[in-house]
């Protein structure tokens, strides 16, 4: 391959996860909360592959796919010299397929992502380059090794990527009547370290911001493109640092944008950052409870149990964030160490008392290369030590302790028929707007 012959390459993201069991699946069809998140997380594109592309030199061709654009059996045989494959978990069977069709063309495959990285030694037999960690640093020197012919098995970072040189990811490459929602990362990592995360722990240590004129100059590009977005902050943690929310939040007002976003429920206890976002076109933070009761909370969080110390601010937090018209999508675990059968309808309790606009109810999944997976391969609960089709969130995988796994398969159906049917949305929605209605008007 020549040094300097522009490169083709084909980015592809996995995308679409669905529930393995099927009775759920069906159930699904009938409750569309349930499903709602799911498919809205389905269809947005894959920042990290975008990002990469913005890291391509401009002379070579780039090509960006969905795996739903195309049959898994049969993706496209354009003539790519490299294609760069992210895929999370619940796809990673059917990424590997996609490779190995690649490279029985002679297409060279670079696999990267969360899965990659935590089992790479799974990984490289499908792939002839790996990707183990943040992409940034190593891919300029990928394309290199590609061009000189000396592409190496494991591309690994020497250090954490700055936040402060990223590229623009390549928005452009999309069809914009395909995506509803665009994604932009304002920050990496999240302080706490919950034993069942795996984004925070192995691909970003340490936790960073983008620089906001960087961040404006994303939502801008988008809006080149696109007639008034709706954006996804692809952040574990928002506003977890306050100085910097609020000089985010502040430079977006003018850009009159619509976002959602995932934070903590400390959020909640600044109500100068609140109307901040809610000015800022803030419309839903998604804000992980895991538990009704302190019970289930306890050890989840490595460093310092934060989130059993929060619990008893719960109630309070979601009020003052929704009655400034933010939404609350409020995430509960079943199944965790400390729950027993009685967590289900305490759910239900929680969800209809504290007024929750939206809620999502998953079960425990152990993701390989978390803490919570190495735990439960020790203590013997895994059901397989592969399973990967199955960790969409809603698929069992191991024993639960404090319940048996019928029990918690019958207790998910029973929250989600309670919680998603048609009157309790409605309640949710009415509930919502009548506290809005009570707000004195606003501050801001």
């Amino acid at each position: 391959m020549g040094m300097n012959r522009a490169l083709r390459i084909g980015f592809i993201a996995m995308s679409g996860v669905r529930a393995w069991d099927t009775e759920l699946l069906a159930l699904g069809l009938s409750m569309p909360g349930f499903v709602e998140r799911k498919e809205v997380i389905a269809q947005l594109p894959s920042l990290g592959l975008l990002t990469l592309a913005g890291l391509t030199p401009e002379t070579d061709l780039v090509s960006y796919h969905e795996i739903f654009d195309f049959s898994r059996e049969a993706p496209p045989d354009e003539p790519f010299d490299l294609v760069a494959i992210s895929s999370f978990t619940a796809q990673i069977e059917d990424a590997y397929r996609v490779a190995d069709h690649y490279r029985s063309l002679g297409v060279r495959v670079v696999l990267g992502g969360l899965h990659v990285s935590s089992l790479p030694e799974e990984a490289l037999p499908h792939a002839d380059a790996i990707i183990v960690g943040e992409a940034e640093e190593v891919w300029p020197r990928l394309l290199e090794d590609l061009r000189a012919g000396t592409l190496q098995p494991v591309y690994q970072p020497t250090r954490p990527w700055d936040l402060a040189h990223s590229p623009m990811p390549r928005f452009e490459l999309l069809d914009p009547a395909k995506y509803n929602r665009i994604t932009v990362q304002t920050s990496r990592g999240c302080p706490w370290k919950c034993d069942f995360c795996a984004s925070s722990i192995l691909i970003a240590p340490r936790y960073q911001t983008k620089p906001v004129e960087r961040v404006i100059a994303e939502i801008r590009r988008i809006q080149s493109i696109w007639h008034r977005p709706f954006i996804e902050f692809a952040d574990d943690n928002t506003f977890v640092q306050r100085a910097y929310s609020k000089s985010l939040m502040r430079a977006l007002v003018p850009e009159k944008i619509r976002f959602f976003t995932e934070t903590d429920i400390s959020f909640g206890e600044d109500p100068e950052l609140i109307d901040l976002a809610c000015e800022a076109g803030c419309k839903q933070v998604l804000i992980g409870l895991e538990s009704p009761n302190p019970t289930g909370l306890d050890g989840m969080e490595l460093r310092s149990n934060w989130k059993l110390r929060q619990h008893e601010r719960y109630v309070q937090a979601i009020e003052r964030i929704q009655s400034a018209g933010i939404t609350v999508n409020g995430c509960f675990i079943l199944g965790l160490d400390g729950h027993t059968p009685a967590v289900f309808d305490a759910v239900v309790d929680f969800v209809r008392e504290s007024g929750l606009y939206e809620v999502q109810v998953t079960v425990q999944t152990p993701f390989p290369g978390t803490p919570l997976y190495s735990r439960l391969q020790h203590e013997g609960r895994l059901f397989a030590d592969r399973f990967w089709e199955k960790c969409t969130l809603f698929d069992q995988t191991h024993e639960p302790r404090g319940m048996t796994s019928a029990e918690l398969r019958a207790g998910l159906i029973h929250v989600s028929q309670s919680l998603y049917n048609e009157e309790a949305t409605g309640l949710r929605r009415k509930r919502f707007f009548r506290q809005l209605n009570r707000k004195p008007a606003a501050s801001h």
